[in-house]
């Protein structure tokens, strides 16, 4: 089979014109066609192509070869999930069900080995309703929420699969999405998203498929102790509504995601090795999608896809200020875990078809800032600027909001312009300046007009600033070795919250890397 790359379409084309462009490339009639890879190529606004590569057949592939750089044998990606049978003592123990979790118990139950997955929060289905009262202005339950419960934090998000990492692995993760109900056009797309809504089918059916593995699911039981000798782990405690049971095993995976704060606190106090990580905090930005898209697409933005953007600054004092989480036709959303405290995110469904775009918008930050040597000072420090905002939000989770003009001029928003904005249960208008240090708000400042330059309209008066993003990645990284486990042999930290991925696509990968140590032993 040949690979056919860097045919362009002209927007608004049918795909059915890639049939006679690889042909033109090939030389020959071609069949078989499928379509591996598109993009949209927006340098030139006056002339936006989508840019695709395609895989197909012919009669004769060797003059193919020969009659277009363009042309190259495709070889089908290595990785496969390995198979069984494993040899496991006792079941394995993986706690957390965020992609991490997710995929790591996927790999070992199609390696026979019937792991016990442990979910401090609740299945999906009921998740989804607890966040929706939530939303409404009901109680926040700190066990369903945004950030716990089958899923992981990344279900309530615009579910992006795009990483820069090339792990052999991405391949079969992107299956495995289209498998159990992912649009099939993540296979090709060059920045995939799956939609909060599609993710949530995807996630339930991914528990199906354990359990008809043999895999044992716990929703509500939370890791609350480890049990070990000479080193080597050899059970865990955990706590449901019932109380505390015992589970003899000598293999965890640790996959508890970015904002399991009291897990933390309970390895710090068993010993385990945790060190301080860099990460970013900010706020969100919101825009009307119309905008956006003309910014980035010109004349063509009616024939393309909500447009996104990813844009980064480095200022002169050395902080570094970037987008991130790009949620195109989206919706900015409660997210805290914690009473008292009120977090930002931002959310898509797969159609992408709401009125605004909104994006972190984040300033990097160091373990200089943290004031503290204690591994966990990072975590104080997001919870110090969660609470600001509780508070200057009127202490029932409305959140503070401004308007890009108002913040840059430093006066307190009375209302909105253009831009309406889309967060629940509310916003109370501000001057953000009175929750946001001035470490943050002064590199916000001087990124504005310099990231407007880049995007024409990024820095527009009526454009909305909400607080606070503080939950981008983990403050705290769990140390493992090469083999990924921790000093204390048999325990395994995993994804994202342990600082080892970043992204829906890297923290599934990272699941299957350490499944595949634990098969290794």
């Amino acid at each position: 089979m040949l690979l056919v790359s860097n045919l362009t379409l002209r927007p608004g084309q049918p795909e059915q014109a890639l049939l006679r462009l690889a042909a033109r490339e090939c030389g020959q009639p071609v069949r078989d066609l499928v379509l591996t890879r598109q993009s949209i190529d927006a340098r030139k606004k006056s002339d936006v192509r989508v840019v695709c590569s395609v895989r197909c057949t012919c009669e004769d592939e060797t003059r193919a070869l020969a009659h277009s750089p363009r042309v190259t044998r495709w070889e089908r990606p290595g990785w496969r999930f390995p198979e069984g049978p494993a040899a496991f003592a006792q079941p394995p123990v993986v706690v957390g069900m965020g992609p991490a979790g997710l995929f790591c118990a996927l790999l070992l139950a199609r390696a026979g080995a019937r792991p016990l997955v442990v979910e401090r929060g609740r299945p999906v289905e009921q998740r989804t309703g607890d966040v929706a009262a939530f939303w409404r202005g009901g109680q926040l339950l700190s066990h369903s929420n945004v950030q716990f419960g089958e899923g992981g934090a990344g279900t309530f998000s615009d579910g992006k699969l795009n990483t820069g990492t090339h792990d052999p692995r991405q391949q079969a993760i992107l299956e495995t999405f289209a498998r159990f109900g992912a649009p099939e056009e993540i296979l090709y797309q060059a920045a995939p998203h799956v939609g909060t809504d599609r993710l949530r089918t995807v996630v339930a059916h991914l528990r199906q498929e354990l359990l008809s593995l043999g895999a044992e699911i716990r929703f509500e039981t939370q890791l609350v102790g480890l049990e070990h000798s000479g080193g080597q782990l050899n059970a865990v405690r955990l706590r449901d509504a019932h109380g505390e049971t015992r589970v003899p095993t000598g293999h965890v995976c640790l996959a508890i995601g970015h904002s399991a704060r009291d897990t933390f606190a309970m390895l710090q106090q068993c010993g385990i090795p945790l060190q301080q990580k860099a990460f970013a905090m900010g706020v969100r930005i919101e825009h009307r999608q119309a905008d956006i898209s003309r910014a980035q697409y010109g004349a063509f933005a009616s024939q393309l896809p909500p447009a996104s953007y990813k844009l980064a600054c480095h200022l002169p004092d050395g902080r570094g200020v970037f987008s991130f989480c790009v949620c195109p036709g989206g919706t900015v959303v409660a997210s805290a875990s914690e009473p008292g405290h009120l977090v930002t995110n931002g959310m898509s469904e797969f159609a992408r078809d709401q009125e605004n775009i909104n994006g972190a918008l984040l300033v990097s930050v160091t373990p200089a800032d943290f004031g503290s040597a204690d591994p966990l000072a990072g975590v104080a420090l997001q919870r110090q600027l969660e609470r600001a905002a509780f508070l200057s939000g009127g202490e029932d989770y409305c959140a503070p909001c401004q308007r890009v003009e108002d913040f840059l001029l430093g006066r307190a928003s009375t209302g909105c312009g253009t831009v309406r904005p889309s967060y629940r249960p509310g916003v109370r208008y501000t001057d953000l300046h009175q929750c946001l240090p001035g470490w943050l708000s002064r590199p916000l400042e001087a990124a504005l007009p310099l990231l407007g330059r880049r995007l024409s309209g990024y820095d527009a008066p009526d454009a909305l600033l909400t607080a606070a993003e503080t939950r981008s990645s983990s403050p705290v990284r769990i140390l493992r070795d090469a083999g990924y486990q921790s000093s204390l042999r048999g325990l395994y930290p995993c994804g994202e919250g342990a600082g080892y991925a970043g992204g829906i696509l890297s923290a599934a990968a990272d699941g299957l890397r350490v499944g595949e140590a634990m098969l290794r032993g």
